[in-house]
């Protein structure tokens, strides 16, 4: 009985995970095309934009880049005000939905 009550509580445990994080990813992808994607695309940018492409980019990076953005710890008068309106969760997703892009 202990086996089986075991079992149960580990798979309700590895089902909310992986739920809540595929979740995640889709915040990530609705967010980023209302706030990143006008300037950095999803995939790559046009030839003619001087913004990076975040597709595939390093997800740990990402994140302390936008938190750093948000905070003014990293200047840019762009990436300033449009990340300063983002909470850690928002950057986390979008992190995560970038990171799992390929270019």
């Amino acid at each position: 009985m202990k086996l089986l009550t075991y079992s149960l509580a580990t798979l309700l445990v590895f089902s909310f995970s992986a739920t809540s994080h595929a979740t995640s990813i889709y915040a990530g992808k609705s967010k980023a095309a209302a706030v990143c994607s006008q300037c950095h695309g999803i995939r790559k940018t046009s030839a003619e934009a001087p913004f990076p492409p975040l597709a595939g980019r390093n997800e740990e990076y990402m994140e302390n880049a936008l938190k750093q953005y948000r905070d003014k710890t990293r200047v840019s008068d762009i990436m300033n005000n449009i990340a300063g309106s983002l909470s850690d969760r928002d950057i986390d997703n979008i992190a995560s939905y970038y990171s799992r892009l390929k270019p």
